[in-house]
Protein backbone atom coordinates (compact mmCIF):
# COMPACT_ATOMS: atom_id res chain seq x y z
CA UNK A 1 0.00 0.00 0.00
CA UNK A 2 1.19 3.39 -0.69
CA UNK A 3 0.86 6.17 1.44
CA UNK A 4 0.73 10.19 0.57
CA UNK A 5 0.33 13.48 2.35
CA UNK A 6 -2.78 15.41 2.28
CA UNK A 7 -1.50 19.22 2.29
CA UNK A 8 -3.04 21.60 4.69
CA UNK A 9 -2.14 24.91 2.48
CA UNK A 10 -3.54 27.61 4.14
CA UNK A 11 -2.87 29.98 6.91
CA UNK A 12 -4.62 32.26 9.09
CA UNK A 13 -5.73 35.56 8.19
CA UNK A 14 -2.27 38.35 8.27
CA UNK A 15 0.54 35.12 8.39
CA UNK A 16 2.80 35.64 6.56
CA UNK A 17 2.18 34.01 3.15
CA UNK A 18 5.92 33.49 1.77
CA UNK A 19 6.92 32.00 5.53
CA UNK A 20 3.52 29.67 4.81
CA UNK A 21 4.35 28.79 1.50
CA UNK A 22 8.21 27.70 2.84
CA UNK A 23 6.92 25.48 5.35
CA UNK A 24 5.26 23.64 3.04
CA UNK A 25 7.76 23.24 0.45
CA UNK A 26 10.01 21.95 3.23
CA UNK A 27 7.14 19.32 3.99
CA UNK A 28 6.43 18.49 0.19
CA UNK A 29 10.40 17.82 0.06
CA UNK A 30 10.18 15.85 3.39
CA UNK A 31 7.35 13.75 2.40
CA UNK A 32 9.28 12.84 -1.40
CA UNK A 33 12.93 12.11 0.04
CA UNK A 34 11.07 9.25 2.70
CA UNK A 35 9.24 7.70 0.13
CA UNK A 36 5.58 9.43 0.37
CA UNK A 37 3.70 8.33 -3.09
CA UNK A 38 1.37 11.61 -3.55
CA UNK A 39 0.72 15.51 -2.31
CA UNK A 40 -3.01 16.10 -2.70
CA UNK A 41 -4.84 19.53 -2.07
CA UNK A 42 -8.21 20.66 -1.11
CA UNK A 43 -9.91 23.26 -2.74
CA UNK A 44 -11.97 26.21 -1.85
CA UNK A 45 -13.32 29.75 -2.50
CA UNK A 46 -14.08 31.98 0.37
CA UNK A 47 -12.67 30.50 2.77
CA UNK A 48 -11.53 31.64 6.64
CA UNK A 49 -8.11 31.10 5.60
CA UNK A 50 -5.56 32.58 3.44
CA UNK A 51 -6.40 29.62 1.03
CA UNK A 52 -3.85 28.83 -1.50
CA UNK A 53 -5.25 27.67 -4.79
CA UNK A 54 -4.28 24.08 -6.02
CA UNK A 55 -4.00 24.23 -9.72
CA UNK A 56 -1.62 27.00 -8.89
CA UNK A 57 0.22 25.59 -5.95
CA UNK A 58 0.46 22.42 -7.87
CA UNK A 59 2.36 24.39 -10.61
CA UNK A 60 4.49 25.46 -8.50
CA UNK A 61 5.55 22.40 -6.66
CA UNK A 62 6.21 20.62 -10.09
CA UNK A 63 9.20 21.48 -10.84
CA UNK A 64 10.14 21.59 -7.36
CA UNK A 65 10.04 18.09 -7.30
CA UNK A 66 10.60 15.11 -8.64
CA UNK A 67 9.03 11.58 -8.65
CA UNK A 68 5.67 12.56 -6.18
CA UNK A 69 2.68 12.50 -7.47
CA UNK A 70 0.61 15.56 -7.02
CA UNK A 71 -3.08 15.83 -7.17
CA UNK A 72 -6.09 17.51 -5.82
CA UNK A 73 -8.66 16.03 -3.18
CA UNK A 74 -11.06 17.40 -4.62
CA UNK A 75 -11.53 20.17 -7.43
CA UNK A 76 -14.54 21.59 -7.47
CA UNK A 77 -15.19 20.98 -11.13
CA UNK A 78 -18.75 22.27 -11.60
CA UNK A 79 -17.87 25.92 -10.69
CA UNK A 80 -15.75 25.90 -13.91
CA UNK A 81 -15.77 25.42 -18.02
CA UNK A 82 -14.26 21.66 -18.74
CA UNK A 83 -12.68 22.56 -21.52
CA UNK A 84 -10.78 25.62 -19.62
CA UNK A 85 -9.52 22.96 -17.09
CA UNK A 86 -8.45 19.76 -19.63
CA UNK A 87 -6.28 22.89 -21.34
CA UNK A 88 -5.38 23.56 -17.94
CA UNK A 89 -4.63 20.10 -16.66
CA UNK A 90 -3.02 18.73 -19.69
CA UNK A 91 -0.46 21.69 -19.19
CA UNK A 92 0.07 20.78 -15.20
CA UNK A 93 0.43 17.12 -16.54
CA UNK A 94 3.24 18.25 -18.47
CA UNK A 95 5.03 20.45 -16.23
CA UNK A 96 5.01 17.62 -13.46
CA UNK A 97 6.37 15.58 -16.05
CA UNK A 98 3.13 12.94 -15.89
CA UNK A 99 2.66 13.11 -12.29
CA UNK A 100 -1.39 14.80 -11.99
CA UNK A 101 -3.83 13.35 -10.54
CA UNK A 102 -7.10 14.57 -10.84
CA UNK A 103 -9.10 14.48 -8.23
CA UNK A 104 -13.14 16.20 -8.70
CA UNK A 105 -15.90 16.71 -6.37
CA UNK A 106 -18.78 19.52 -7.05
CA UNK A 107 -18.16 20.52 -3.04
CA UNK A 108 -20.95 20.81 -0.46
CA UNK A 109 -21.32 24.88 0.43
CA UNK A 110 -24.06 27.08 -1.82
CA UNK A 111 -21.82 30.01 -0.49
CA UNK A 112 -19.16 29.19 -3.16
CA UNK A 113 -22.14 28.26 -5.80
CA UNK A 114 -23.96 31.42 -5.67
CA UNK A 115 -20.77 33.30 -5.51
CA UNK A 116 -20.15 31.75 -9.40
CA UNK A 117 -23.88 32.49 -10.34
CA UNK A 118 -24.38 28.67 -10.90
CA UNK A 119 -27.57 26.61 -8.98
CA UNK A 120 -26.35 24.83 -6.86
CA UNK A 121 -28.40 21.91 -7.80
CA UNK A 122 -27.33 21.62 -10.82
CA UNK A 123 -23.55 20.21 -9.48
CA UNK A 124 -24.10 17.24 -10.34
CA UNK A 125 -25.03 17.33 -13.83
CA UNK A 126 -22.39 19.32 -14.48
CA UNK A 127 -19.93 17.01 -12.78
CA UNK A 128 -21.17 14.46 -14.78
CA UNK A 129 -21.17 16.68 -18.43
CA UNK A 130 -17.32 17.72 -17.54
CA UNK A 131 -15.70 14.29 -16.77
CA UNK A 132 -16.39 12.54 -19.72
CA UNK A 133 -15.49 15.87 -22.09
CA UNK A 134 -12.51 16.05 -20.22
CA UNK A 135 -11.56 12.44 -20.96
CA UNK A 136 -12.13 12.70 -24.56
CA UNK A 137 -10.10 15.84 -25.20
CA UNK A 138 -7.07 14.35 -23.49
CA UNK A 139 -7.92 11.13 -25.60
CA UNK A 140 -6.72 13.07 -28.50
CA UNK A 141 -11.16 12.87 -29.72
CA UNK A 142 -12.50 16.00 -31.78
CA UNK A 143 -15.63 17.14 -29.90
CA UNK A 144 -18.33 18.78 -30.83
CA UNK A 145 -20.79 18.67 -28.12
CA UNK A 146 -23.29 21.03 -26.88
CA UNK A 147 -23.73 21.27 -23.10
CA UNK A 148 -24.15 23.58 -19.96
CA UNK A 149 -20.04 24.85 -20.33
CA UNK A 150 -21.26 26.30 -24.33
CA UNK A 151 -21.06 24.76 -27.70
CA UNK A 152 -17.75 22.75 -28.89
CA UNK A 153 -18.05 22.42 -32.83
CA UNK A 154 -14.62 19.84 -33.67
CA UNK A 155 -12.57 20.75 -30.74
CA UNK A 156 -9.37 19.31 -30.89
CA UNK A 157 -6.61 19.87 -28.04
CA UNK A 158 -3.51 20.36 -29.50
CA UNK A 159 -1.61 20.00 -25.75
CA UNK A 160 -1.93 16.90 -24.73
CA UNK A 161 -1.08 15.47 -21.66
CA UNK A 162 1.79 13.68 -20.76
CA UNK A 163 -0.39 10.80 -19.31
CA UNK A 164 -1.55 8.99 -22.13
CA UNK A 165 -5.20 9.50 -21.98
CA UNK A 166 -4.70 11.58 -19.73
CA UNK A 167 -4.40 12.19 -15.70
CA UNK A 168 -6.11 9.85 -13.89
CA UNK A 169 -9.88 10.81 -12.46
CA UNK A 170 -10.53 9.86 -9.05
CA UNK A 171 -13.93 11.69 -8.47
CA UNK A 172 -14.94 11.70 -4.68
CA UNK A 173 -18.25 11.38 -3.09
CA UNK A 174 -19.89 10.41 0.36
CA UNK A 175 -23.19 8.34 -0.86
CA UNK A 176 -24.01 5.88 -2.95
CA UNK A 177 -25.40 8.02 -5.97
CA UNK A 178 -21.90 9.38 -6.10
CA UNK A 179 -19.95 6.40 -5.69
CA UNK A 180 -22.02 4.90 -8.53
CA UNK A 181 -21.14 7.47 -10.75
CA UNK A 182 -17.54 7.07 -9.81
CA UNK A 183 -17.91 3.50 -11.12
CA UNK A 184 -20.01 4.72 -13.99
CA UNK A 185 -17.44 6.57 -15.78
CA UNK A 186 -14.76 4.38 -14.95
CA UNK A 187 -12.72 6.49 -12.62
CA UNK A 188 -11.21 5.92 -9.36
CA UNK A 189 -13.46 6.25 -6.58
CA UNK A 190 -11.91 8.94 -3.81
CA UNK A 191 -12.85 7.35 -0.66
CA UNK A 192 -13.54 10.80 2.00
CA UNK A 193 -11.75 10.81 5.56
CA UNK A 194 -15.36 8.90 7.20
CA UNK A 195 -17.00 5.98 7.73
CA UNK A 196 -16.47 3.12 10.40
CA UNK A 197 -15.14 -0.21 9.31
CA UNK A 198 -18.86 -1.40 8.17
CA UNK A 199 -19.55 1.82 6.46
CA UNK A 200 -16.38 1.30 4.62
CA UNK A 201 -16.87 -2.59 3.81
CA UNK A 202 -20.45 -1.45 2.18
CA UNK A 203 -19.35 1.35 0.13
CA UNK A 204 -16.27 -0.55 -1.56
CA UNK A 205 -18.57 -3.74 -2.12
CA UNK A 206 -21.32 -1.31 -3.95
CA UNK A 207 -18.09 0.66 -5.88
CA UNK A 208 -16.99 -3.04 -7.00
CA UNK A 209 -20.51 -4.11 -7.96
CA UNK A 210 -21.16 -1.05 -10.18
CA UNK A 211 -18.08 -1.35 -11.81
CA UNK A 212 -19.00 -4.79 -12.48
CA UNK A 213 -22.55 -3.56 -13.76
CA UNK A 214 -21.02 -1.48 -16.17
CA UNK A 215 -18.81 -3.86 -17.62
CA UNK A 216 -15.45 -2.34 -16.12
CA UNK A 217 -12.79 -4.37 -14.90
CA UNK A 218 -12.37 -3.19 -11.27
CA UNK A 219 -8.58 -3.72 -11.09
CA UNK A 220 -7.71 0.31 -10.96
CA UNK A 221 -6.70 1.74 -7.83
CA UNK A 222 -8.34 2.30 -4.15
CA UNK A 223 -7.24 5.15 -2.24
CA UNK A 224 -8.62 6.50 0.73
CA UNK A 225 -8.56 9.87 2.67
CA UNK A 226 -7.91 10.13 6.17
CA UNK A 227 -7.37 12.32 8.74
CA UNK A 228 -4.21 11.20 11.11
CA UNK A 229 -2.42 12.38 13.99
CA UNK A 230 0.67 10.02 14.96
CA UNK A 231 2.91 10.16 17.90
CA UNK A 232 5.51 7.97 19.57
CA UNK A 233 2.91 7.35 22.37
CA UNK A 234 -0.54 6.73 22.37
CA UNK A 235 -1.32 8.86 24.87
CA UNK A 236 0.96 11.57 22.83
CA UNK A 237 -0.98 11.34 20.07
CA UNK A 238 -4.52 11.47 21.70
CA UNK A 239 -3.97 14.68 23.66
CA UNK A 240 -2.58 16.31 20.07
CA UNK A 241 -6.12 15.15 18.20
CA UNK A 242 -8.05 16.43 21.53
CA UNK A 243 -6.17 19.92 21.01
CA UNK A 244 -6.08 19.91 17.18
CA UNK A 245 -7.89 17.22 15.36
CA UNK A 246 -11.41 18.46 17.13
CA UNK A 247 -10.90 21.69 17.31
CA UNK A 248 -10.84 21.90 13.53
CA UNK A 249 -14.01 19.67 13.12
CA UNK A 250 -15.89 21.73 15.48
CA UNK A 251 -15.04 24.98 13.15
CA UNK A 252 -16.41 22.84 9.94
CA UNK A 253 -19.51 22.93 11.63
CA UNK A 254 -20.26 26.01 10.91
CA UNK A 255 -19.60 25.60 7.42
CA UNK A 256 -22.76 25.02 5.29
CA UNK A 257 -24.06 21.42 4.85
CA UNK A 258 -20.30 20.47 6.37
CA UNK A 259 -20.57 17.18 7.66
CA UNK A 260 -21.72 16.78 11.47
CA UNK A 261 -19.28 14.29 13.46
CA UNK A 262 -19.14 13.77 16.62
CA UNK A 263 -16.23 14.10 18.42
CA UNK A 264 -16.10 9.95 19.68
CA UNK A 265 -16.72 9.11 15.96
CA UNK A 266 -13.83 11.06 14.49
CA UNK A 267 -11.40 10.03 17.63
CA UNK A 268 -12.22 6.55 17.61
CA UNK A 269 -14.04 5.47 14.47
CA UNK A 270 -12.89 7.55 11.64
CA UNK A 271 -9.53 8.62 12.41
CA UNK A 272 -5.86 7.48 12.94
CA UNK A 273 -4.47 8.26 16.31
CA UNK A 274 -1.95 6.55 17.78
CA UNK A 275 1.61 5.28 17.29
CA UNK A 276 2.96 4.57 13.72
CA UNK A 277 2.59 0.80 14.90
CA UNK A 278 -0.92 1.08 15.81
CA UNK A 279 -1.77 2.87 12.63
CA UNK A 280 0.45 0.02 10.59
CA UNK A 281 -2.50 -2.71 11.71
CA UNK A 282 -5.28 -0.03 10.63
CA UNK A 283 -3.68 0.08 7.29
CA UNK A 284 -3.08 -3.88 7.21
CA UNK A 285 -6.73 -4.15 7.44
CA UNK A 286 -7.63 -1.22 4.61
CA UNK A 287 -5.23 -3.31 2.42
CA UNK A 288 -6.46 -7.06 3.29
CA UNK A 289 -9.91 -6.27 3.77
CA UNK A 290 -10.95 -3.79 1.44
CA UNK A 291 -8.02 -3.55 -1.18
CA UNK A 292 -7.09 0.15 -0.39
CA UNK A 293 -4.16 0.47 -2.19
CA UNK A 294 -3.19 4.19 -1.14
CA UNK A 295 -3.92 5.78 1.77
CA UNK A 296 -3.91 9.98 2.07
CA UNK A 297 -2.83 10.95 5.62
CA UNK A 298 -3.90 14.33 6.50
CA UNK A 299 -0.83 15.13 9.63
CA UNK A 300 -1.41 18.91 9.50
CA UNK A 301 -4.06 21.06 11.82
CA UNK A 302 -4.65 24.43 12.70
CA UNK A 303 -2.33 25.44 15.46
CA UNK A 304 0.31 22.72 14.93
CA UNK A 305 4.28 23.89 14.45
CA UNK A 306 5.42 23.24 11.78
CA UNK A 307 8.45 21.24 13.83
CA UNK A 308 5.47 18.83 14.70
CA UNK A 309 4.15 18.63 11.49
CA UNK A 310 7.67 17.45 10.37
CA UNK A 311 8.01 15.29 13.44
CA UNK A 312 4.48 13.61 11.94
CA UNK A 313 5.60 13.16 8.48
CA UNK A 314 9.52 11.57 9.51
CA UNK A 315 7.30 9.18 11.94
CA UNK A 316 5.55 7.80 9.40
CA UNK A 317 8.42 8.10 6.58
CA UNK A 318 10.86 6.46 8.51
CA UNK A 319 9.07 3.84 10.56
CA UNK A 320 6.04 2.74 8.13
CA UNK A 321 7.22 3.58 4.52
CA UNK A 322 10.84 3.18 5.24
CA UNK A 323 10.70 0.38 7.27
CA UNK A 324 8.40 -1.62 4.84
CA UNK A 325 10.49 -1.02 1.89
CA UNK A 326 13.12 -2.16 3.58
Amino acid sequence: MKIGLFLSAQLEPGAAVSAGLEQLLEQVQLAETLGFSSIFLGHHYLARSQFLQPLSLINYLAPLTTKIRLGFGVYLLPLHNPLALAEEFATADVLSRGRLIVGVGTGYRKVEYAAFGIPFDERFKRLAESVPLMQRLWRGETVTADGYFGQLEQARLHLRPQQPGGPPIWMGAFGPVGIRRAARFNTAWLAPPDGDRQTLVDRYALYRQALKDHGHPGDGEYPLMREAVVATTAKAANAQAERYLTQQYAQYKAWDAAQQVSEQQLLQEFALVGTPESIAEKLTWYSERLGVTEVILRLQWVGMEQSAVLDSIRLIGERLIVARSS
